[in-house]
């Protein structure tokens, strides 16, 4: 989008925002300067004398540091980078080869894979739509724009649980761009005008409720399984399906709650009943017809995986950790394995033609590669930063430097800067660059690093100022009924309360994870 004209979706009412030459030209120096200062920062560190450090380490330090310039300007793509990085690991002699490249081959890669397979699926099929025209069309809705906003924001939420954040706010914002064409285009002077603000309401509910639903799952968002997968491997805790919903679901309801009640009150409608929004809610779910095969078969495969993701949680509270069903059935299905016997079934089962598939291999090699080539490569990094001594030797060096002095100081310190690294990057790019050196710090505090990692992770998914803290956002300003300065200010309260809420939740509720 930069430099370009945003272009007018459903013909929405406002005048469009444009990228104004200043931002475009920021765009472009921010990539080209990628390309100068990764190679020149990776030199400077490759000179300088770190005597504490191996050489492997001291190696390391000047690929990471090049890998997270490349990831902040983005003058490469990010899954680009990340592959980079991982291969100037092996060129460098770091590492040998099957060593770097060993974390993509982790259980958590191919978690990605199933699941990203099985929204594909939800989307090809429509079922989002389904869902979403369904909540909007319950009777308890109505025709109130303050009820209208609270279930579009949840029914984005929920679905956002459960495929990407990205996924869903295109989706849902198709949705709330033709319920607001069809506002303001039956506006009649005799009428009270509804209030512009409430499109921005609505706009922003969409981007920030995708959010924040993702953070209620393992697979809601890629930072989730990225901060899983260093927890696992870094610090030995497994986090299964079920233990990671005891935090995530109450950080979702919280700040959910408090979205709506913002949004609310800082952007009414102005009116009391939207005329007309029963009849379009009824129109287009009368598009979507009757259920087809596909769809049907898409609900099975969903709800066997989402059963082998739920059943040894369950299981687990009713005959404890230690029976042995619950550790067969860990070792035998987990979350991993469940994903892809998921998918797998949608191959099985039929789809809406005769003697069709509710998938094909041709759809299914559609999902978004780019975040698990990311996943792999930051987390190669991440592995040999403990491996070489690095992390240890950062979080050392930090922990005396910081005034670090008990395990709530470092929750709130970690919490705090992954948020504030995702407004600048990626939420992928900022859990790779801020978990391993969370677990690192607490590591060299003697702190219970869990705590902590699980902090930083959530606050990766937070990051709600600006257009290019996350696709979400970027995607709701070209609407045209979002201003910069709207965002920001809205924006940075939900990162203020969103990082109290995780910090707060995560020190109550960390125990019962152990």
């Amino acid at each position: 989008m930069t430099g370009m004209k945003r272009e007018r979706t459903m013909n929405q009412q406002p005048a469009l925002e444009v990228i104004t030459s200043n931002e475009a030209r920021f765009e472009v120096w921010r990539r080209r300067a990628g390309f100068v200062l990764a190679p020149l920062l990776f030199l400077v560190v490759m000179l300088m004398p770190f005597e504490s450090l191996s050489w492997q380490a001291h190696r390391l330090a000047a690929v990471m540091a090049a890998v997270v310039v490349l990831w902040v300007t983005e003058s490469l793509p990010l899954p680009a980078t990340a592959l980079l990085g991982a291969a100037a690991c092996v060129v460098l002699r770091i590492a040998p080869a099957k060593d770097v490249f060993a974390p993509f081959a982790d259980p958590l890669m191919f978690l990605f894979i199933g699941s990203f397979i099985l929204a594909r699926a939800i989307f090809l099929h429509r079922l989002d739509r389904r869902v979403a025209f369904g909540v909007l069309s319950l009777p308890v809705v109505g025709s109130s724009p303050s009820r209208i906003l609270f279930a579009f924001g949840a029914t984005t939420a929920f679905i956002s649980a459960w495929i990407s954040n990205t996924a869903t706010t295109a989706m849902m914002f198709a949705i709330g761009m033709s319920i607001l064409a069809f506002l303001f285009d039956n506006e009649s002077p005799e009428s009270q005008a509804i209030s512009r603000r409430y499109a921005t309401a609505l706009m922003l509910m969409t981007s920030f409720a995708a959010s924040i639903g993702g953070l209620a799952t393992p697979i809601g968002t890629p930072p989730n399984v990225i901060g899983l997968g260093f927890i696992r491997q870094l610090t030995g805790v497994e986090i299964p399906f079920f233990k990671w919903a005891i935090i995530g679901v109450p950080v979702v309801v919280v700040l959910f709650l408090f979205l709506f009640f913002y949004l609310n009150y800082l952007c009414p409608a102005g009116v009391k009943e939207i005329d007309g929004s029963r009849a379009l809610v009824a129109a287009e779910q009368g598009k979507l017809g009757a259920w087809t095969r596909g769809q049907k078969s898409v609900v099975i495969a969903f709800a066997v995986t989402v059963s082998l993701w739920i059943v040894p949680g369950i299981i687990a509270l009713v005959l404890g950790e230690q029976s042995p069903t619950y550790l067969s059935i860990n070792r035998s299905v987990p979350e991993a394995v469940a994903a892809i016997i998921g998918s797998s079934l949608l191959f099985l089962l039929p789809g809406d033609a005769k003697g069709s598939r509710a998938m094909t291999w041709d759809e299914a090699v559609k999902i978004d590669w780019g975040v698990v080539f990311l996943y792999g490569g930051g987390f190669a990094l991440g592995v040999l930063s403990f491996q070489t001594g690095l992390a240890e030797s950062i979080g050392r060096n930090l922990t005396a430097q910081l005034p670090l002095n008990g395990d709530m100081s470092v929750l709130i310190a970690s919490t705090i800067v992954a948020v504030l690294v995702s407004e600048a990057t990626s939420n992928t790019a900022s859990a790779n660059m801020v978990v391993p050196v969370v677990i690192s710090i607490a590591n060299a505090a003697g702190i219970d690093p869990l705590a902590p990692a699980l902090g930083a992770t959530f606050g990766a998914s937070l990051g709600f100022m600006l257009p290019v803290s996350t696709p979400c956002n970027a995607i709701v300003y070209g609407s045209g009924y979002v201003p910069i300065s709207r965002m920001i200010r809205y924006g940075i309260l939900l990162d203020v309360v969103g990082a109290i809420v995780i910090i707060v939740l995560v020190s109550l509720l960390t125990p019962l994870l152990r």
